[in-house]
């Protein structure tokens, strides 16, 4: 936790710095800058280490942010923030700049979902489906967040075997309740044969229980039957649903048709695949030829992240500093007054 505070801390303050700058045919001096969205509302569950992340983050772009978390991580929270609430009045911020919500009632939430009044410009939830689920629904404020990480890694036909095993396992099984880990192996028709029974052996051999369509248990026989459910099933467990499907295209289409616009990612050797990949999926993540473990802000070198976005509006991906501000466009003139 530390470590992520002081990687942020180093980052350049992105409020005040100019996204863009040009001047029209009326003479207009036109820019483009960052500030601070407001007031956050930051709702998680059990990770105490959020405590850290949000404030760092909130800090560096210049907004106050209200932490709510869960009965869990409370008593580490409480003490993480009194370590917060000590540097921020060492560093001269007003001291209400980051406030705990210092109990476990249920009744905090609802409060916060009301938007207090009109006090919370934005509400981030960090947790598990049924805690974003709520929050989306009953929320007066507009919501930053993801409900669900139902992310896919293709073997393409001309994928390395050894990168594709390696890639695979690491996807699945590094951390398998994360919302970046891999739930659907998608691989080419043109190369199954070749790549899914070491790919498979290896995930059995680390304890995950496949789930295939017909195709993929011709090819390893101790899979279990795929139903219909499996392609759109975020385990975060030890459970990958497979499926054969015919190249490139036919990974974008089963994305299209299941994912959640989360992480997805692409094992291959050819360069024309891998730009077809990165085009047709519309997601907040594509990776080339690395696993999907990787969505995470702190590996963007964000320090941390509050949260990853799958909205496709103001933030996408992983959340660090720089996308917990909006813009204002600042008009310099000199005497221009429109005919």
């Amino acid at each position: 936790m530390a470590v992520a505070v002081e990687t942020i801390a180093v980052q350049p303050d992105p409020v005040g710095t100019e996204m863009a700058r040009w001047t029209p045919a009326n003479g207009l001096d036109i820019a483009r800058v960052r500030t601070p969205i407001g007031v956050l509302a930051v709702i998680y569950e059990s990770r105490p280490n959020v405590t850290a992340d949000a404030a760092a983050l909130c800090i560096r772009s210049g907004n106050a942010a209200i932490l709510r978390c869960g009965s869990d991580c409370l008593d580490s929270s409480r003490a993480i923030a009194a370590v917060v609430a000590r540097a921020v009045a060492e560093a001269g911020l007003p001291v209400d700049t980051i406030q705990l919500v210092p109990v476990p009632d249920r009744e905090a939430v609802g409060a916060i979902l009301s938007g207090l009044n009109g006090a919370v410009d934005l509400i981030i939830p960090r947790g598990g489906k049924s805690l974003v689920a709520r929050i989306q629904a009953e929320a007066k404020a507009p919501v930053l967040g993801h409900l669900e990480g139902l992310c896919h890694t293709y073997l393409d036909a001309a994928a390395d075997l050894d990168v594709a095993r390696r890639v695979t396992l690491n996807a699945k099984m590094r951390r398998v309740s994360v919302c970046g880990a891999t739930e659907t192996l998608l691989v080419d028709r043109a190369a199954a044969g070749r790549l899914l029974p070491a790919v498979a052996a290896d995930l059995t051999a680390a304890g995950c229980e496949l789930r295939g369509d017909a195709e993929a248990r011709a090819l390893v026989p101790n899979m279990v039957e795929a139903v219909e459910t499996d392609w759109t099933t975020e385990y975060l467990a030890p459970i990958l649903s497979v499926r054969v499907v015919d190249g490139v295209d036919g990974a974008i289409a089963h994305i299209r048709a299941y994912g959640s616009g989360h992480t997805e990612a692409i094992v291959t050797t050819d360069e024309k695949a891998a730009e077809r990949f990165a085009e047709g999926v519309d997601s907040a993540i594509v990776l080339i030829n690395a696993s999907t473990q990787f969505a995470d802000g702190g590996e963007f070198g964000f320090g941390g992240e509050i949260g990853i976005s799958t909205s496709k509006l103001h933030a996408r991906g992983p959340v660090g500093a720089e996308q917990l501000t909006t813009y204002k466009y600042v008009v310099r003139g000199e005497g221009q007054t429109r005919p």
